[in-house]
Formats: C-alpha cells, structure tokens, sequence
C-alpha cells in the first residue's frame, strides 16, 4: 500500500511534541476545559507535530484503534511509536520475526494514512558492541518504506572510536536517524520535587552527541519542571535545530519533563526560540484551551 503524499504540519517542517497525549493535567490549557478524553489528541495535534508512542513498547492497540488515531490528527501529523520490548529487550533483536510483523501490521495502519513518523528503538542499557552483528542483522530485515531511528545507551556506543564509527555507518548506510538524547538539563541540579527525583533515577546519563546519520534528526531533551532551569538548553538546541532546517533536514523533537503536565510549555519554548532566530518556522500556534475564555501563561503553572 503506497503512502499518500507527505503533508507538512501547521507548524512547519520540525516536528515539535511531546512523551504522551494523554495527560489530564493540560485540560484548561492546551486542552479545551470539559474536552472529552477522545478530542485530546485532535487537540493536541493543533499544536504539535508529533507524539512518541511510548504505550507501543508495552502492548499493541488493535487496528481499530490506530486507524481512529491517524483519522484524529491534522494533516502532516506523525505518531512516532516505540518498538516493543518483547524484541529490543526480551528478545534483543534476535528470531524475532513475529512480533515484529505484529508490530509492522499496526504501524502500516498509520503509513497507509499518513501519519507514521521514525519508529524508535530503544536498545537496553547492557546491549553493547558485543552484540552489534544481532543489531546488524535486525536492522537489514527492517522494510525501508517504514522509517526508523536507534536509541543506544550502552557507553560502548560513545566511545568516539572504532564501535561508534561502525554504529553511524550502519545508520548512515541506512538512512536510519540516530535517536540524540540529552539529559544534561535534568542532571543540571539537584531534584526540587518528587517527580524529578524520580525521573532523575530513571533516565540514563549517555554522552550529547548532535549527530545526524538521516532526514530526520530526533531528538529527545529531557529537561525540569520549571522552565527557566532549562532554558539554556533550549536555546542551545534551537540554534542546531535551526542549522538542520538549512540543511533541508526535517527534525523531530521531544521535549520531557518529569511532571508530564509541564512538557508543552517546553515544546512551546523551543518553537519560540526557533521562530526568533528562523522565521521561516511559523509562529507557535494558539493552545485549544486557551482560546475560550483567554487564559494567561501562568494560570496552570
């Protein structure tokens, strides 16, 4: 089944979103006050131009209900799903196949409409170098209509040296993005709340690399919970973001924060910065929530 023609977001060629659609706590604000959970995602892809699927590295939805996401979303719109654990952890890339058709059979549901972006797989923390030929392997069987991304985070990958040149040739080869992670704003200072505590021990510490083995650099910035401790980080990438738009590269970005209830207004930040130094990237569009009645900035946070 071919894929319709690629349509570009409102919002311009970068895809700007965030880890979830989901969340209550945007009713008000990015949200309308009283949306039905069902208009979430329509909402939020007024605004945003992509959402990670992480649910998908935990359990498929039926057909069913990916046909009803990519029939929600605005044109230009992607759903950039995880791959699931069953093959990048449990199985480790290896006599995978069926899941990985389970897995390809809801994704070409959102391909067949337009709305599929990289498919992003998470490597465990212990996959090193050492089983780089499995990694080879997997990645040579994937369908290259579907677009991918690699998420490494074993320090074997970051060794500037022989297995990190081998891992962005592979990539470079395939035309699949090296997934860029940064938690440095994260790490920045000590924990001031729960949820960063929290996510301060979960989120690994890999090393900041900028670099762009495909079309579509994917970077996802895990930043705090109050903006202006993140701040110089998203002008710093806004700045590289703006430098991949020259290049006629088409970037997608995730901004995370330990409350989920905080990553728009990070995403909302990086547009901001990308507007003021490349006008050519539209202006952030007005957040459903706050359009009737107007509400002000602070009034959620």
């Amino acid at each position: 089944m071919n894929q319709p023609a690629a349509e570009q977001h409102p919002a311009g060629a970068v895809r700007l979103g965030c880890p979830v659609w989901a969340c209550s706590g945007w009713v008000g604000s990015l949200y309308r006050s009283g949306a039905a959970r069902d208009k979430w995602l329509g909402q939020y892809s007024e605004v945003f131009g992509t959402v990670e699927g992480n649910s998908t590295f935990y359990g498929l939805p039926d057909t069913t209900t990916a046909d009803r996401w990519a029939r929600s979303v605005q044109p230009g719109f992607r759903f950039c799903l995880k791959l699931p654990r069953i093959i990048s952890h449990d199985l480790r890339l290896t006599n995978a196949s069926r899941p990985l058709q389970d897995f390809l059979r809801i994704a070409e549901v959102l391909r067949s409409r337009g709305t599929l972006g990289p498919t992003f797989i998470q490597l465990p923390p212990d996959f090193s170098a050492a089983e780089k030929n499995s990694l080879q392997r997997f990645l040579e069987i994937l369908p290259a209509e579907f677009p991918w991304s690699v998420e490494v985070r074993h320090p074997d990958w970051f060794d500037k040296a022989a297995n990190e040149q081998w891992l962005v040739q592979l990539l470079s080869q395939q035309s699949i993005d090296f997934v860029l992670f940064d938690s440095r704003p994260l790490f920045s200072a000590p924990p001031t709340d729960q949820t960063e505590e929290q996510a301060a021990a979960r989120k690994p510490r890999t090393p900041l690399r900028t670099t762009v083995t495909g079309q579509h650099p994917f970077l996802r910035l895990i930043c705090r919970n109050r903006l202006s401790e993140s701040q110089q980080w998203i002008r710093e990438w806004a700045e590289i973001i703006s430098g991949w738009l020259q290049q006629g590269l088409q970037p997608y970005v995730f901004t995370h924060s330990p409350d989920d209830q905080f990553a728009p207004l990070m995403a909302d930040a990086i547009h901001r910065e990308l507007h003021a130094i490349c006008p050519e990237v539209p202006e952030p569009p007005e957040w459903p929530g706050r359009r009737l009645p107007p509400m002000s900035q602070g009034s959620l946070f």
